[in-house]
């Protein structure tokens, strides 16, 4: 019985064409499970420089390429092209083993040749070369080849590596971009998913080759698992791993582990799989959380589409992490009544004003959340040893003493009317949790992990027995937008010598990664784990347009720009609901609602994702965990970008003033790295300053 691989490269082509074209396409791969070699029709190619690839008829224009093993039956789909350029591809590229993870590469020698002429005369002009820091022995442990290594000794610049993509062994590309970025070769080891010691590969055993390329080769269980992928592009990114997404999913840990990356590296792709795994082994009931109940959602919905029987759903149960919160607490005192904010806010007024305080009820509100309740404090004495960094304000002995009789006020009198807020009962469903001897969870899996407080990660911690595979956390400190910064040490989680990075984007086009992260160029921000976060190596294999910036007179010119913007994106194919426009302001998103609904634009909102095709509008912080195939961030004005209410003046507190413009950025970087192929950023006056204008 023959069995079908569709590479991964052909597969992303595959769903941009129409929809007859990808039917039919199925109907002829999907024959490969009945079929013979003989009977399969495929045609040797002519002056092919690997005789192992063959064409197959799809229709009368389009053929397929296919890698066609000397013996065996296992085929691999690698190109569908117009006729004539399907016998071209086929002539040119090569096919072998890579002999640093075994897996195999693709490659054109023609262009390879050419290019390297092409830059030979610059190079002979330039003293310092691209990878001069690099040893041969270390680019050939990593699977350089001779031919790769004599290229690669030439280059002078970055471009023209990014250029050589198109015809250099994709393992070999990605080995080469990582050391250019900034990665040491054991890293650039590690991200390759090579694993240990080096291992020996048969370089004639393309069959084994293929098996071992899951990043790259999606393997087909016949003719309905191939036409479902066909159907759902969505299944692409849900069964496709990288190979230290993979590693990091299935691996067996001796505590709690985490997965770091960028944005649209696959940190959630890899927590989903985390999930799967687990409910393979069976070992009992699995928790996938997260921060918001949006988030929850989504990912209960990609869940569902991954786990493949009734008992697997079963064992996982998808809550945010206040609802765990709120389950654990009502089952010991029933349901809670939640304080509204307006209502703590005047409580907080009335009990500064009873003892004569100038301070803000908004800034106890903060005070009592980020120092009293994070770090646990009790008693008069403890908050006056608390540390208050990033706060907004000093406050001396007298100060503090002041405002913790303001504190304990409060406390006693939401015990008198028996009020609570999401924060408290967070407290007390962890004292629950942390003394109960059976505790409901086996494993917990937590994504987005960047947002959570103190005080969840403590539930977190109290919610699964210590112990092997107990905690696997997902985040990205580049992307968080709120408040809180917790050490994972300080909250009872230890990581250590279990965390690992991705950085390869399979979301966003790499011009508009680079724009993005050009926001944050400089800026130092830490890994949850009291050491700084990297971003060296961030990149991505997909290439379109630059971001278009815009800048306008007025708010209406930007307005109407918007409008005009979305109007040329649904002319040129792109649905309503794969659009979505961000601000950071509530007054400017009813702003631009109102004007693309006047202009018979179906409008819907971030917050209630699924409403039909409509273009999704919301603020910045309601893109989190999205993504678009076009997204506009509109309003990027210096007035409005950073917020001016939510950065803490510097001559309050120079480190709340820096900590609060590293959060503004991270908030601008979250959503304008929501869009796949188009971002649209425009402003009215003077740009922000966060802007990489170039």
């Amino acid at each position: 019985m023959a069995r079908l691989g569709i590479h991964i490269e052909c597969l992303k082509e595959v769903f941009r064409m129409d929809a007859p074209i990808r039917v039919r396409i199925g109907e002829v791969f999907g024959k490969f499970e009945q079929a013979t070699y003989a009977s399969l029709h495929l045609e040797k190619v002519n002056n092919a420089r690997d005789d192992r690839l063959r064409t197959i008829r799809v229709d009368i224009f389009w053929r397929g390429v296919v890698l066609a093993p000397k013996g065996g039956d296992n085929y691999t789909l690698l190109k569908v092209l117009p006729h004539d350029d399907a016998y071209r591809w086929a002539e040119r590229h090569k096919v072998e083993v890579n002999v640093a993870n075994g897996c195999i590469d693709i490659w054109d020698p023609a262009a390879l040749h050419d290019a390297l002429g092409e830059i030979e005369d610059e190079a002979q002009e330039t003293l310092r070369h691209l990878f001069d820091h690099v040893s041969d022995s270390d680019l050939i442990r990593l699977g350089v080849t001779k031919e790769t290594l004599a290229f690669a000794r030439e280059l002078t610049r970055v471009e023209q590596l990014e250029t050589a993509k198109t015809f250099l062994p994709a393992t070999q590309w990605d080995a080469l971009f990582g050391l250019a970025a900034g990665m040491t070769p054991e890293e650039v080891w590690a991200d390759l998913g090579c694993g240990g010691e080096p291992e020996s590969f048969d370089p004639e055993d393309l069959s084994a080759a293929v098996m071992r390329t899951s990043d790259r080769v999606l393997l087909v269980d016949g003719p309905a698992d191939l036409m479902k992928i066909f159907r759902e592009s969505f299944a692409l990114w849900r069964v496709y791993l990288h190979p230290l997404q993979y590693q990091a999913a299935h691996a067996s840990y001796r505590g709690p582990a985490r997965i770091t990356g960028g944005p649209g590296t696959g940190k959630t792709v890899a927590a989903l799989h985390r999930a799967k795994h687990l409910t393979v082994r069976n070992e009992g009931p699995i928790l996938l959380t997260t921060f918001t109940s949006a988030l929850a959602s989504s990912l209960g919905r990609d869940m569902a589409l991954l786990l493949e029987t009734p008992e697997q759903a079963q064992r996982v149960s998808v809550l945010n992490v206040d609802q765990v919160a709120h389950r654990v607490f009502t089952e010991r005192h029933g349901r809670p009544v939640i304080l509204r904010k307006e209502e703590e806010l005047e409580i907080w007024k009335r009990l500064a004003k009873k003892r004569n305080s100038s301070l803000s009820e908004q800034f106890l509100y903060d005070e009592w959340r980020q120092v009293v309740l994070a770090q646990q404090v009790t008693s008069a004495g403890a908050y006056l040893q608390a540390k208050r960094s990033g706060r907004g304000r000093g406050l001396r002995a007298q100060q503090r003493a002041q405002v913790w009789e303001i504190i304990w006020d409060f406390q006693q009198e939401l015990r008198l009317i028996d009020r609570w807020t999401h924060e408290t009962v967070c407290v007390e469903a962890g004292k629950i949790l942390a003394e109960t001897p059976e505790k409901p969870y086996r494993h917990i899996i937590v994504d987005e992990a960047q947002d959570f407080s103190p005080m969840q990660w403590r539930l977190v911690r109290a919610a699964v027995e210590e112990g092997a595979d107990d905690l696997f956390i997902a985040g990205d400190t580049h992307q968080r937008i709120y408040h809180y910064h917790p050490s994972l040490r300080e909250v009872g989680v230890d990581i250590g010598g279990r965390s690992v990075r991705l950085t390869l984007n399979y979301r966003t086009t790499a011009e508009i990664l680079a724009w993005s992260l050009s926001m944050l160029h400089g800026v130092q921000i830490d890994d949850m784990n009291e050491a700084l976060e990297k971003i060296a190596g961030c990149r991505s294999h997909v290439h379109g347009d630059r971001p278009l910036e815009r800048g306008f007179p007025t708010p209406l010119d930007e307005r109407e720009a918007l409008v005009a913007q979305i109007q040329e994106w649904v002319r040129a194919g792109v649905e309503p609901g794969e659009i979505g426009v961000a601000a950071r302001s509530d007054i400017l998103i009813r702003d631009a609602r109102e004007l693309l609904e006047r202009e018979g634009i179906p409008v819907g909102a971030l917050a209630r994702l699924g409403q039909g095709n409509a273009v999704q509008v919301g603020t910045m912080h309601g893109m989190k965990g999205l993504e678009f195939r076009c997204v506009a961030v509109i309003g990027v004005g210096e007035n409005q970008v950073p917020s001016t209410r939510a950065v803490t003046p510097v001559t309050e507190d120079e480190i709340a003033h820096a900590r609060d413009l590293q959060r503004e950025r991270c908030v601008l970087f979250v959503s304008s790295t929501r869009a796949r192929e188009r971002l649209y950023v425009s402003w009215h006056g003077q740009p922000s300053a966060f802007l990489p204008m170039g």
